[in-house]
C-alpha cells in the first residue's frame, strides 16, 4: 500500500471519497491528511470489501478509478499506465485476503479512528453573537458591544468554526474597550441591575466584597472561583475602592477584569473527571440551546452535581427549549445557515429588477424566518423546509409570486396546484442568494446546495489551473 497509496493521492481520490465529499456516503473513505503509516496500512486493507474475490479485475476498486465502470469522477488512473499496474497488484493481494484478516483490519481502522478522534477538547471563544447576549444577562446591557468588533469571518458556513478563532491584537484591544465601557455602565446611577448581591456598609466591607466577587465570578466564568482567583481579584478590589473611598468603584474595577480573560472569552470543556464537568455542560447547553450564558438554574444543577448524565442533560434541555431564548438561538443558526447577511446587501439592476428594495429583502427574510420557527416549535416535519407547499408571506412577497395578499401579513398561504414553488428552494430568499445582479446563477445555486444543505466539499475541476499569471506592465490585466 505504501507505494499505491501515492497514486491515490494523485489521481486525487481524496477529494470526493472524504467524510466531506461528494462520495461521502461511499464506503471508500481516505484517512485524515498526513496520515501516519499505520493508518495507511489499515485503510489499505480495509479495501477489500470493494474485491470480488472470484474476479480481482472485476473489482469496483480496479473498474471505477479507471472508468471502465461509469465513474463520476472520470478516467483518475489512465489505462496502461504504471499506475494502473500498481492498482491491480493490490487488487489482486486484496482478493487473496482472508475474511478473518479483513474482519482483524476493519477492527484495528476503528480503533485508529477512536484514538485520533479522542483529543482533548478544544476552547471556543464566545462568537460575536454570544459575547453580546452574554453581556446582556450578566449585566443587562444591552447595546451590543459586539457589533462594533472587527467582523468574524465564515467557515464551513458558520462564523462559530474554531479555525477562525483567533484572538488577533486588534480583536483583544476591543475585547478591553468594551470591558471598561461594560463594566462603567453596569454602576451608572448606582447598582440598577442588582450586581451586589448584598448591602455593603463601607467602601472596605470585606464579607460584601467577597460575596459579590464569588457570585459575579461565578456568574462570568460559568463556574465557581478558586481561592487564589477570589484573593487576586479582591486585592484588585480592595485597591481601587480604598484609593476611591467608593464600593462601587471596586466592583467595577473587578468586572472590568473579569470581563477579559479566557475564562470569560471561552467556553471551556472540562473533562468527566473535574469538579467542574456539570459547569462546563450547563455553559454548552447554554450556548447550544440559548446562545447565551447559563442561568441560574442551570448553574445549580451544576453545583449539586447534576449535568453529567444523559437524563440529566435531556431533562435540562428541554426545559431549554421552552424558552424564548431557544427562538433566539435558532434564529441565529438560521440567518447564518442561509446567509442572510448577503440578502440585507444585495444589489440588484433596478432597471430589471424594479421591484427588489430593502424592505422586500427584509421580507424574503422574514418568509424563510417563519417557515422555519413553524418547523421548528410546532413540532414539525423539518423535511417539510424543503417540500413545503406553503408558506408565510406579506403583501410584498406574495405580489412577487404572483399571488393575492394574504388576509394578515405573514399569513400562511397554501400554494395554489399549479405552483412551481416548494420549500426554501422556491423562496425568494433562496434566489436572491444564488443569483447575481443582472442575472441568474444556475453555478452559485448548486454550489450552495452542495455545500449548505448536503454538507460537501465540492473540489476544484479537475485539470484547471485557476492561478492567475502575475501582473506585470507589459499585461496589467
Amino acid at each position: 500500500m505504501a507505494r499505491l497509496y501515492p497514486v491515490l493521492e494523485a489521481a486525487q481520490c481524496r477529494l470526493c471519497h472524504s467524510d466531506n465529499g461528494v462520495a461521502a456516503a461511499r464506503r471508500l473513505h481516505f484517512p485524515r491528511p498526513g496520515a501516519t503509516p499505520e493508518e495507511i496500512a489499515a485503510f489499505g486493507l480495509s479495501l477489500a470489501a470493494l474485491v470480488d474475490r472470484a474476479g480481482p479485475e472485476q473489482s469496483l476498486l480496479f473498474q471505477k478509478p479507471t472508468n471502465r465502470v461509469q465513474h463520476t469522477g472520470g478516467e483518475r488512473i489512465a489505462r496502461g499506465s504504471d499506475s494502473e499496474r500498481l492498482l491491480l497488484e493490490w487488487v489482486r493481494k486484496l482478493a487473496a485476503v482472508s475474511e478473518e484478516e479483513q474482519r482483524a483490519a476493519a477492527a484495528r481502522k476503528v480503533a485508529l479512528a477512536r484514538r485520533l478522534t479522542a483529543r482533548p477538547a478544544l476552547l471556543r471563544r464566545l462568537t460575536h453573537s454570544q459575547y453580546n447576549n452574554t453581556v446582556r444577562d450578566l449585566l443587562g446591557d444591552r447595546t451590543e458591544p459586539a457589533s462594533a468588533f472587527p467582523p468574524e469571518d465564515f467557515v464551513h458556513g458558520f462564523r462559530n468554526q474554531i479555525e477562525a478563532q483567533a484572538v488577533s491584537p486588534l480583536q483583544a484591544e476591543a475585547y478591553s474597550v468594551a470591558a471598561a465601557k461594560l463594566a462603567r455602565g453596569a454602576f451608572l446611577g448606582g447598582d440598577p441591575n442588582g450586581l451586589i448581591p448584598c448591602r455593603p456598609q463601607s467602601f472596605g466591607d470585606a464579607s460584601c466584597r467577597i460575596r459579590f466577587i464569588r457570585d459575579f465570578g461565578r456568574r462570568a466564568f460559568r463556574r465557581p472561583l478558586t481561592a487564589e482567583e477570589v484573593a487576586t481579584y479582591e486585592r484588585l478590589f480592595q485597591s481601587e475602592a480604598g484609593r476611591t473611598r467608593d464600593f462601587l468603584k471596586g466592583a467595577e474595577i473587578v468586572v472590568e477584569a473579569m470581563l477579559q480573560p479566557p475564562n470569560f472569552l471561552f467556553i471551556a470543556d472540562y473533562g468527566p473527571a473535574s469538579p467542574w464537568h456539570g459547569y462546563a455542560n450547563a455553559a454548552r447547553l447554554a450556548y447550544l440551546l440559548w446562545d447565551t450564558m447559563p442561568d441560574e438554574a442551570l448553574l445549580d444543577e451544576a453545583g449539586r452535581g447534576g449535568l453529567r448524565t444523559a437524563a440529566q442533560i435531556e431533562e435540562a434541555a428541554r426545559r431549554m427549549l421552552d424558552d424564548p431564548r431557544a427562538r433566539q438561538a435558532a434564529g441565529e443558526f438560521l440567518s447564518q445557515w442561509m446567509r442572510f447577511d448577503r440578502v440585507r446587501t444585495a444589489v440588484r439592476d433596478r432597471r430589471l429588477y424594479r421591484q427588489f428594495t430593502p424592505e422586500l429583502a427584509a421580507a424574503m427574510i422574514e418568509e424563510t424566518r417563519r417557515l422555519f420557527d413553524h418547523l421548528v416549535f410546532s413540532d414539525g416535519d423539518f423535511m417539510e423546509f424543503f417540500t413545503a407547499r406553503y408558506s408565510f408571506l406579506n403583501s410584498d412577497v406574495a405580489r412577487l409570486y404572483g399571488l393575492p395578499a394574504p388576509a394578515e401579513e405573514f399569513a400562511r398561504l397554501d400554494f395554489p396546484p399549479d405552483s412551481p414553488r416548494a420549500g426554501i428552494l422556491g423562496h425568494a430568499l433562496f434566489h436572491t442568494l444564488t443569483s447575481k445582479p443582472e442575472e441568474t446563477s444556475p453555478t452559485e445555486r448548486g454550489l450552495f446546495v452542495r455545500a449548505h444543505f448536503l454538507c460537501q466539499d465540492v473540489p476544484p475541476p479537475p485539470g484547471v489551473n485557476a492561478n492567475l499569471p502575475p501582473v506585470t506592465d507589459e499585461r496589467p490585466m
